[in-house]
């Protein structure tokens, strides 16, 4: 409303430039009143919860038919099943109606009384995308308090012709369900992470988003005018107008690059000098195959198996499995897929009973050690993945490996597995690799472990850094020392890179960092050769690669990883990617 500009620091999670004006999306946690119901009103309270449940399960169907014919339906429908589903869970509406019984108290308190107790069990999760689930359970009490206390309201109309800006303390794809006809140019969050619900729905459909801001919730106004900068992680707010200007005229030249990445869907992925590079996509689910193939990419680098596992009190079946896999490798037509086994751990006990905590779930039973440690249930997903590879290019990746006993004693159950199936008539690729993922120091200090075990390793940069900088990247409170640029960081990564292509051991990236355009020479100067990443950034790494001539990098990159002064070797990082390597 033409008050003082500033700028709001956040993570970027969906690139792209949107300027419009502010629309605030209540945050019903904080408006919540506690009034006591008498005797008699009990039950009508418990009717006017199951009520509102009601109302969001009809939205979150119509929002789903609303983008069934979209491209935006792939990555949001597992979504809203899951929310639909947690409406579903006696634990969260049951529960609260029991508690209004117990203790005569308004259906809005006994919710979030019972949400207390659901996010305890949270606590101890160290693993980022059951983190994010936390969220899942604050959303969906979020949007029923707003269905109770009448606070779903969509944008008003705007008296100029600018776009609105969400900005919320955080969204659901419920939330969505009032923006339906809105014309809706980008997303500001308080909270969330890089597979939040807001990253999810803001990459789908497309739009500029950023999340983790912090206070942005209270400290901006309806109507304010805010630009947000996807790319960079910033929102502007109140611009002079010589920078809306400016950001203007990057948003067109946004649209113009955009235009001409996709044009590069189909070109050879090869540098300059003629080195062939692969770029394969992180999937999450089966749904996100329809943008790996829209990017033409080179194959699956990873997808992460336990998604099957969440949501959900029993185990998924050897046969549900079987063909959750099947279905990822014959849509890929004999592209390469990179299966992860199960990657979660004791932060998140399937049996109902259990009482065991972790004091620390990042260095506990998790990974490799949680699946070794329940070889039943290991076996399962080894029999599934088996079975699936008839249908492809099957490789199996396991995470967290730190010692050659885990790849052995994994090698011993394949055996088993196969010697089941073959008793059983089941048939199976007899040529499946087995990899090994490098994402704790120790690994990537004495790969000598990885010879004659696997025939592929890929490096989770995300842990990779987490662990050797002893920083946990889900604390904001250290978030600014999580430095992937790091000399020691570096140096692991290269020197897993070179012990690879000493010993004919294909290396992958498959963190967080593959996707990130402006390490592409980096990498390629260490000698990386296959990138895997979201395929949101797949053309625009292309692109870069395209532009590279490895004997140019190489050298330089060398003198690069032999400096230890961070501004130097920032200084140095900067310069390489500042000039384009000669054609």
């Amino acid at each position: 409303m033409g008050g003082i500009s500033f700028a709001l620091h956040g993570l970027a999670v969906s690139s792209g430039i949107a300027i419009g004006r502010v629309h605030l999306v209540s945050h019903a946690l904080l408006e919540v009143s506690h009034y006591e119901i008498p005797e008699n009103r009990v039950e009508d309270e418990c009717a006017r919860l199951r009520a509102a449940a009601a109302a969001i399960k009809a939205e979150l169907a119509a929002l789903k038919a609303t983008t069934a014919a979209s491209q935006a339906s792939a990555e949001l429908n597992a979504f809203l099943d899951l929310q639909a589903m947690m409406l579903e869970d006696p634990l969260l509406i049951e529960a609260a109606c029991d508690r209004i019984r117990q203790q005569h108290i308004n259906a809005e308190w006994a919710l979030t009384q019972q949400l207390d107790t659901l996010l305890e069990q949270f606590d101890t999760i160290e693993d980022p995308y059951l983190r994010e689930r936390r969220a899942d359970v604050i959303q969906i009490v979020e949007r029923l308090l707003k269905e109770l206390l009448g606070l779903a309201r969509p944008p008003k109309p705007r008296r100029d012709d600018l776009p609105t800006i969400v900005v919320a303390h955080d969204l659901s794809p419920a939330d969505t369900i009032g923006f339906r006809g809105q014309h809706i140019a980008g997303f500001l969050t308080d909270v969330g992470g890089p597979t939040s619900h807001t990253a999810i729905v803001a990459r789908s459909l497309q739009l500029p988003a950023v999340v983790g801001v912090r206070l942005a919730r209270q400290l901006l106004e309806e109507d304010d005018l805010v630009i947000i900068d996807g790319a960079r992680g910033v929102a502007i707010v109140n611009p002079h107008p010589s920078i809306v200007e400016e950001y203007r005229l990057r948003k067109a030249e946004l649209e113009i690059s955009r235009t001409r990445l996709a044009r590069l869907k189909d070109a050879p992925t090869v540098t300059l000098d003629g080195t062939p590079i692969e770029l394969l996509c992180n999937i999450e689910t089966p749904s996100d195959l329809e943008l790996v193939q829209r990017v033409n990419a080179d194959g699956i680098g990873l997808y992460r198996t336990e998604f099957l596992f969440l949501d959900r009190l029993d185990r998924p079946s050897e046969d549900e499995q079987y063909e959750a896999y099947r279905d990822v490798l014959k849509s890929m037509k004999g592209k390469p897929v990179t299966i992860r086994t199960f990657d979660l751990g004791g932060d998140k006990d399937f049996e109902p009973n259990t009482s065991r905590v972790q004091p620390n779930p990042a260095l506990g039973l998790r990974a490799i050690r949680y699946c070794l440690a329940e070889p039943t249930f290991f076996l399962t997903q080894l029999r599934a993945l088996l079975r699936a590879s008839v249908h492809g290019k099957l490789k199996i990746l396991l995470p967290m490996v730190a010692h050659a006993h885990e790849i052995d004693q994994t090698l011993q159950l394949l055996a088993r597995a196969k010697e089941q199936l073959q008793r059983e008539g089941k048939k199976f690729a007899e040529d499946v690799e087995l990899g090994a993922m490098v994402e704790i120091p120790a690994a990537a200090l004495a790969p000598g472990i990885f010879l004659k075990r696997v025939q592929f390793l890929s490096i989770g940069t995300n842990d990779l850094i987490q662990y050797t900088l002893a920083i946990d990247r889900q604390d904001d409170a250290v978030a600014d020392l999580y430095d992937p640029l790091h000399p020691a960081v570096l140096r692991l990564i290269a020197g897993t890179i070179q012990f690879g292509a000493k010993n004919g051991l294909p290396v992958s990236l498959c963190g967080e960092l593959a996707g990130h355009a402006e390490y592409t020479w980096l990498f390629l100067g260490m000698g990386l050769r296959q990138f895997s990443m979201h395929p949101e950034r797949v053309l625009g790494v292309k692109q870069r690669l395209l532009h590279a001539d490895i004997n140019e990098l190489t050298p330089k990159v060398q003198r690069l990883l032999k400096l230890d002064e961070p501004a130097r070797l920032r200084e140095a990082f900067e310069k390489l990617n500042a000039a384009l390597p000669a054609a």
